[in-house]
C-alpha cells in the first residue's frame, strides 16, 4: 500500500509516501520521504522506545531525516511493532531487528534505483540498539552493510541481545545532560568499541533547543559519502 502527500523539509518540499512492508509480526508501516531531483542514496532512520511515545514522527528522528534529505538521500522512517499501523507488540529490539532485516530486503528489491547509491542507517535512543544490531547481523550474513551508521542518544547496551560489531567511522552524538541515557553509559559503549563521540554541552536526551546543531552534525557526517 502507498499514498503520497507533500511535507516541508526546511526550505524544500519532500514528497512523503506511506509504504507498508512485511515483518515477522505483520505489517511495518513506514513514511518514505523523497525530494525532487537526483537521489544519491537512502537512509533508514529508527525511532525511540515504542512504549514511551516513540514514533517515526519524533522530533529527533525527523531532524535526522531532514539532514539526510538535504544531503540528497531518500529517507525511510518505519514505525516499530505496535506503533501506528505497524502490527505486533514490543519485543525489546529482538523482533524489531528481525523486522528491519526483512524491511531492508524488501526495500532494496522495490527501489533498486535508490539503493544503488549510499546507504545510511541512523537511530535515536532505542532505535540505536536496533540500528547497531541490524548492522551487526547484516555483516554476519555477509550482506551489504550501511555506508554510515549514526547513533544519537545511544542506548545500544540496554536492548542488546547479540554481539555488536560497529564500524570505526560510526557517528556517536550524545547530550552532556542526557537524563535518560547518562553520558557515562554512552561513553562506556564508545570505549568498548573504540569510537570517538561528539558530546553536545548541556544537551538533554531529546536535544531540546539543540536540534539545529544536531541537524548540522548529521549533515557534516554525510558530506564525505559518495554514491556507489
Amino acid at each position: 500500500m502507498r499514498w503520497s502527500r507533500y511535507n516541508s523539509f526546511g526550505n524544500m518540499q519532500a514528497r512523503s509516501e506511506i509504504l507498508r512492508f512485511r515483518g515477522e509480526a505483520g505489517v511495518i508501516d513506514c513514511a518514505f520521504d523523497r525530494l525532487a531531483g537526483p537521489v544519491r542514496g537512502w537512509a533508514l532512520v529508527l525511532h525511540p522506545h515504542p512504549l514511551h511515545g516513540g514514533t517515526r514522527d519524533n522530533k529527533v528522528v525527523t531532524t535526522i531525516a531532514r539532514a539526510c534529505a538535504e544531503q540528497g538521500l531518500a529517507v525511510l522512517r518505519p514505525n516499530f511493532r505496535g506503533v501506528g499501523a505497524s502490527e505486533g507488540e514490543f519485543d525489546k529490539a529482538r523482533g524489531e531487528t528481525a523486522d528491519m532485516l526483512m524491511l531492508v530486503e524488501q526495500f532494496q528489491a522495490q527501489f533498486p534505483d535508490v539503493v544503488e547509491g549510499a546507504w545510511v542507517t541512523a537511530g535515536f535512543s532505542f532505535g540505536t540498539s536496533v540500528a547497531a544490531q541490524l548492522y551487526s547481523e547484516l555483516a554476519a550474513q555477509s550482506k551489504r552493510v550501511p555506508d554510515r551508521l549514526i547513533l544519537a542518544g545511544s542506548a545500544v547496551e540496554r536492548f542488546r541481545f547479540r554481539d555488536v560489531s560497529v564500524p570505526e567511522d560510526t557517528v556517536l552524538i550524545h547530550g552532556e545532560a542526557d537524563e535518560v541515557v547518562p553520558l557515562s553509559e554512552a561513553m562506556e559503549f564508545a570505549r568498548t568499541h573504540q569510537l570517538p563521540m561528539i558530546v553536545m554541552p548541556d544537551a538533554t536526551h531529546f536535544f531540546h533547543g539543540r536540534l539545529l546543531v544536531l541537524r548540522r552534525l548529521v549533515q557534516q557526517s554525510l558530506t564525505a559519502l559518495a554514491p556507489k
